[in-house]
C-alpha cells in the first residue's frame, strides 16, 4: 500500500515550525519532502525521522526560483512507486527583519517580496495543478500577525504576508470545487518549544513558556485543517496563546 505524500516547504532550524510539521507528519505515516536552503538543516531533520521509522528525503532549494519550485513538484510525483503524489502541501516561506522605512533598500524590499509572497504564488501554482491532477489535497500557507495589519518598520514583511493571504483567499475559491482545500494560518504571536531559548533572552513578559505558542502545538492543527471533513471546511484559522494580546 503507497504511503501518502506530503511536501514542507519552508525547513530550517531543527526545532523550527518547518522541521516539526515534516517529523508529525511523518509520524502519521506520510513520506515527507523537506524542503529548504540549507542542507545540513534539512539532513538533521530527515535523520531523526528516519531513525524514529519513518520516511522522508530533501530538497535543497529556493522557493522564489520557479525552476526550483517546478522540479520539487515533478519530483515529488515521479517518484511515487511506493508512494501517492503529494497530498498536502505547506508553504512555512519568508523572511522577518525589522527595517525602518527610511533605512530600506528596494532590494530589501524585492526579496522580502520575494520569498515570502511570490514563492508562495510559485508553490500554490504547482501544487495546485498536481492536486487538481490527483483528485485533491491540502495547501496551507503559514501566516503572521503582519497577514492582517502592517506594524511599523516591517513593511517589507507586512506586505509579503499581505499578499500571500491573497494568494490563498484566492486559490481557495477557485479550487475548492475541484476538492483542494486551501487555507491560510495566521500565527499571531511568538513559536517556541518551552525548553528551546533561555528566558533572559526573550522580550515577553519574561513568561515564556505561558507567553508563545509550542511548535508541537501548532503543528497540529496543521494537521487537523488536514483531516477536515469536505463538508466543513475551513479558509483561514488564527493562532495564539492564551495570553498574548490582539
Amino acid at each position: 500500500m503507497k504511503k501518502p505524500t506530503a511536501i514542507v516547504i519552508g525547513v530550517g532550524a531543527f526545532n523550527g515550525l518547518g522541521a516539526t510539521l515534516c517529523k508529525l507528519f511523518a509520524a502519521e505515516g506520510f513520506h515527507v519532502w523537506v524542503a529548504g536552503r540549507t542542507e545540513d538543516k534539512l539532513r538533521a531533520v530527515i535523520d531523526q525521522i528516519i531513525s524514529n521509522g519513518g520516511s522522508a528525503e530533501p530538497a535543497v532549494m529556493d522557493a522564489s526560483n520557479e525552476q526550483q519550485v517546478v522540479e520539487l513538484f515533478a519530483a515529488a510525483n515521479q517518484r511515487h512507486e511506493n508512494h501517492e503524489a503529494p497530498s498536502l502541501v505547506v508553504f512555512n516561506g519568508g523572511s522577518f527583519a525589522r527595517t525602518p522605512i527610511r533605512e530600506m533598500s528596494a532590494m530589501q524590499f524585492e526579496e522580502h517580496w520575494r520569498g515570502g509572497c511570490f514563492a508562495g504564488f510559485l508553490v500554490g501554482r504547482e501544487a495546485s495543478k498536481t492536486m487538481t491532477i490527483h483528485g485533491g489535497g491540502t495547501l496551507l500557507f503559514s501566516g503572521a500577525t503582519a497577514s492582517l495589519r502592517g506594524k511599523a518598520n516591517y513593511a517589507h514583511f507586512s506586505s509579503a504576508k499581505a499578499g500571500l493571504r491573497m494568494i490563498s483567499q484566492s486559490i481557495a475559491r477557485e479550487l475548492g470545487p475541484m476538492g483542494v482545500h486551501v487555507a491560510h494560518v495566521i500565527l499571531d504571536g511568538g513559536i517556541m518549544r518551552e525548553h528551546s531559548t533561555a528566558q533572559a533572552t526573550l522580550n515577553v513578559r519574561n513568561r515564556p513558556e505561558k507567553s508563545l505558542m509550542d511548535y508541537d502545538a501548532v503543528a497540529q492543527v496543521y494537521l487537523q485543517i488536514h483531516r477536515q471533513p469536505r463538508s466543513a471546511w475551513t479558509a483561514e484559522i488564527d493562532l495564539r496563546s492564551n495570553e498574548e494580546a490582539f
